[in-house]
Order: C-alpha cells, then structure tokens, then sequence
C-alpha cells in the first residue's frame, strides 16, 4: 500500500506554467500518451476503482481508493504487467468487466526530487500535479511555483468531468478525438 502525496493546480495556462518550470531548472522526463481500461471493483464502491494504463512501453495495473480530498487522500496499489492486452484479458477472465476506456496525455518533469506533470484530458483545461513524497513537500513545490496552497485543488479525474456535466462513469470511450458531450 503507498498512499500518494499529490495536489493538482488546475485551468493552467500550459506554455506559461512550463516556462515558469523549466526556468526554475526542472528536468523533462517524459512525454507520454496513456491508454487505460477502468473498472469498478467488485462490489463497486463509488470511491474505489481498479486501472490497467499503459503508455506503450510501461503497462501498470493500480488499485486507487480515494479516501479523502486532501493531499494524502489517495491509497494506491499497483503492479506493473508486461503485456496490456494479455493484462486486460486476465482482468475480465476474473469477472471485472471495463466501464470505460479513457486516453491522456502527460508531460513529466522533475525538480528538487518532487514530480510535476501537465496533463491533457479530451474536454478538459490542463492542469498540474504536483507528487512527492510527503505533503510538506508538495505544498513547498506549489509555493516555490508562485502559487498559493489555497490554489491546490485535491479532485480526481472523475469529479473534474462531472463538473462539465460529463459523467465518466457512463462513458465508454474517451478520446481526444471525440466529444463525448455530442
């Protein structure tokens, strides 16, 4: 079990917010398009919920269970699989049926030890995620960014959509390419 130490800074102007830090001399680690497979857990439980993601080269499957809406709200349980395909098979062999399959884009970059990602979601504003290993750590990033901690936001995924009035639970696909809200 690894609880996750993470905020997100949302409605980010993208260009600006990775010159502010590049300019701080942060590290690009990556760029990567993520492909994932959701699934309820069984039973399902509304704060609970079972991921197979891969980014093409690196295939995880991750149990996340929301706890509460603060900086170390997240409990997270994962493993990484060598095949996604094979993974995914395994996954509905055992009875979980996807809810959903859902595409992002992140760009990773490193600075000081703590982990900062601009994400992409089809409909959504991008935003930052600030990860380290514990919440001081965090709120010091978002600090040393020039935000406020009262600018860290500690919604997952599914509320942000629910905002736009887009239930993710009931979408089955969620692509760059298409506006599910049609």
């Amino acid at each position: 079990m690894s609880i996750e130490y993470e905020a997100k800074i949302l409605h980010i102007n993208t260009a600006q917010f990775v010159q502010r830090v590049e300019s701080l001399g942060a590290k690009k680690t990556g760029s990567y398009q993520f492909r994932r497979y959701v699934f309820d857990t069984i039973p399902a439980q509304a704060n609970k919920w079972v991921r197979l993601r891969t980014d093409g080269s690196r295939t995880t499957i991750t149990c996340k269970e929301i706890m509460s809406d603060t900086v170390d709200g997240t409990i997270e349980k994962e493993v990484v699989v060598d095949d996604f395909d094979q993974a995914l098979g395994v996954l509905v062999a055992l009875g979980l049926k996807p809810r959903g399959y859902q595409e992002n884009r992140r760009e990773e970059y490193m600075l000081d030890g703590i982990q900062i990602t601009v994400d992409s979601w089809p409909l959504l504003d991008d935003y930052a995620e600030i990860e380290g290993s514990n919440s001081d750590q965090v709120m010091d990033m978002i600090m040393k960014l020039g935000y406020s901690p009262n600018d860290a936001a500690y919604k997952n995924t599914d509320e942000l959509y629910k905002e736009i009035g887009v239930d993710l639970r009931t979408v089955a696909e969620l692509r760059f390419d298409d506006d599910v809200r049609k």
